[in-house]
């Protein structure tokens, strides 16, 4: 066979292969297609049914919550019904009480009418009758006195002069009553006047003793040798060191606001120094002693002057320079006592008083506090005394004694002071004193009243000083209201820290009340 020839066969082979090949690849991939459809029919036929059970519980499910829905609508729309029934019951019940009350009132009108037109009718044959006996009794009169024409005529006129004056009696009440609002009316133009004019700005100041040192060694040195040192200081000046954990900070504690003062200034120039032992604290707290007393007399002299009040003792100079240092919750006695005074001043003027007798008197009523702490007794009595020995006239030793109202305030100045200093100390910023804690010591006070039996109201006013407390007047009796207000004030004693006083008022009334148609 030639080459040719094998080349054709070979070739023809190779081709009956190749078609031998592919149709035996079709028929394998046919078969895999086949299976393939095969299970993705099964699948979908499984996803089908799945999802139709599916779809099928979620039928139920949407139905139960429908009917559930419909029952809890079904069970509102009873219960709207029910409170309907009930409302429109209740509405029938008033309406038939009404008619009721109404068919009382119109049995109560007539049987009102009929006892007037029986009075009406009464009435008409008494004033009748009333006329022919006054008829008869001047005939008798007439014909029994035998009075002259001008003694009648007297007699009448004196028995009008009689009513007159019972008349006139009544309008003087009246006038004098009209007289007191206006006069009430006009005391408050002039005090709201007086105190626009003088609207002082108060800044409190600040009475922490407190001295900043340069580093925790300084404590050591202050301290010094087994504290000799320390000693000497309190020694010297009177006060307090303490010396605690607290970084950068030495404090000094004393009751004396002046010997604190001292005691600051000169432990700061000690500091400042850093010369530290006894004989220098003694040198030191001298020269600041000094410099204090030049500066309190600065102070009480530039307040008078202030004022334009002169002749002052130098002793009350003093004291009155020392109310510098001195505060009364918050509020600087020494800028009170000026305001007090300028308030005074002008209240006078405008009523027709003194005005530097007056503007005297506010000055020097609480020049007691600059010695209180060193004195028994409270502050007004201690200033009256130091006022009546440095020679201050009646008026203004008065006023120091009874600005808040201890005696009876007979004099006018006195009645001034205690208006200004009322005023200046209880307006607003005057003493610095948080809301939330203002508003929290009313609602205690309150709530102590309020707590006790029988009490049915309870009122703080005066920024806390008083207590209004009102009790029931048929579960109480005076006793019990009397043991009431007792109960209280000994309640507030033991449970309240306060400054001053707390008046406690209890009142008990009977109140009857009728209305005229």
């Amino acid at each position: 066979m030639t080459p040719e020839i094998k080349l054709a066969i070979t070739g023809v082979v190779s081709f009956v292969l190749g078609i031998a090949a592919v149709k035996l690849l079709d028929w394998y991939t046919k078969r895999g297609a086949t299976t393939e459809a095969k299970r993705i029919v099964d699948q979908a036929e499984q996803d089908a049914a799945t999802k139709v059970r599916e779809a099928e519980l979620e039928i139920k499910e949407r139905a139960l919550r429908e009917k559930a829905a419909g029952e809890q609508e079904l069970a509102k729309s009873r219960e709207e019904l029910r409170d309907r029934e009930r409302l429109v019951d209740k509405r029938q019940e008033q309406a038939e009480q009404q008619a009721d009350d109404l068919r009382k009132q119109e049995k109560i009108v007539e049987g009102t009418q009929r006892r007037l037109t029986e009075r009406l009718e009464t009435t008409n044959q008494r004033q009748e009758e009333l006329a022919k006996l006054l008829d008869m009794q001047r005939q008798t009169l007439h014909d029994l006195s035998g009075l002259s024409r001008e003694e009648a005529v007297k007699r009448l006129l004196d028995m009008l002069d009689a009513d007159l004056a019972q008349e006139t009696g009544a309008a003087i009440l009246k006038h004098q009553r009209h007289v007191q609002e206006v006069c009430d009316e006009k005391a408050r133009e002039i005090l709201l006047t007086s105190l626009q004019r003088y609207a002082s700005a108060h800044t409190a100041e600040s009475t922490t003793s407190t001295v900043d040192i340069p580093s925790d060694e300084m404590k050591g040195r202050i301290i010094g040798r087994e504290g000799r040192n320390i000693r000497a200081f309190e020694k010297a000046t009177g006060v307090d060191v303490i010396i605690d954990d607290t970084p950068g900070v030495v404090i000094v504690s004393g009751f004396d606001p002046v010997r604190r003062e001292i005691a600051r200034q000169a432990l700061n120039q000690l500091i400042g120094d850093g010369r530290i032992h006894p004989s220098r604290i003694e040198e030191v707290v001298g020269e600041t002693e000094k410099q204090i007393e030049k500066f309190i007399q600065k102070k009480g002299q530039e307040a008078a002057i202030e004022v334009n009040i002169h002749g002052l003792h130098e002793r009350v100079i003093m004291m009155l320079g020392r109310l510098h240092f001195r505060t009364s919750y918050s509020q600087n006695v020494l800028r009170h006592s000026v305001e007090v005074a300028f308030v005074t001043g002008m209240l006078a003027e405008m009523i027709g008083l003194d005005g530097d007798i007056a503007r005297r008197s506010g000055l020097l009523h609480d020049i007691g506090k600059a010695a209180d702490h060193e004195l028994e007794g409270g502050h007004p009595k201690i200033g009256a005394d130091l006022l009546k020995r440095s020679g201050e006239g009646a008026e203004v030793v008065h006023a120091a004694l009874g600005h808040h109202d201890d005696i009876v305030t007979d004099k006018p100045y006195t009645m001034l002071v205690a208006t200004a200093d009322a005023c200046s100390a209880s307006r607003p910023g005057a003493r610095r004193e948080s809301l939330e804690r203002y508003i929290k010591r009313m609602e205690e006070l309150e709530s102590i009243a309020n707590g006790m039996p029988g009490v049915e109201q309870a009122f703080a006013i005066q920024a806390g000083r008083e207590l209004r407390v009102i009790v029931g007047s048929k579960q109480t009796d005076d006793a019990k209201a009397a043991k009431i207000c007792r109960d209280i004030a000994k309640a507030f004693e033991e449970q309240l820290t306060y400054p001053g006083e707390i008046k406690v008022t209890v009142v008990r009334e009977s109140r009857f009340i009728e209305t005229a148609r």
